[in-house]
């Protein structure tokens, strides 16, 4: 894997592992402000003890269950975009 080619190009399999990692850190960090988010609106006004109350915990598990639907669809968007520019690069 090089920086470049002689014509001063970026290599095509450098471009496609920093956006694959730009990718994984993009994420990482819906991940992260999902977690924040379903707390703060589950858990903002609880004070915790040994058990979450009914309502708390159902306001956990549905805000994760949106959760893990969006991460599902972001996953499958990715996805379709890496295969559609995948042959994009392999046409070229």
């Amino acid at each position: 894997m090089s920086l470049g080619n002689e014509g001063g190009q970026i290599d095509p399999e450098l471009s496609h592992f920093i956006q694959v990692e730009s990718q994984k850190q993009k994420f990482t960090q819906l991940v992260h402000e999902l977690a924040d988010t379903c707390w703060e609106k589950c858990m903002a006004d609880v004070r915790i003890g040994t058990r979450l109350d009914s309502k708390n915990e159902t306001c956990l598990v549905n805000c994760v269950d949106r959760f893990i639907d969006t991460t599902n669809f972001i996953v499958r968007k990715l996805e379709s975009g890496n295969r559609s520019r995948t042959s994009k690069l392999s046409m070229d």
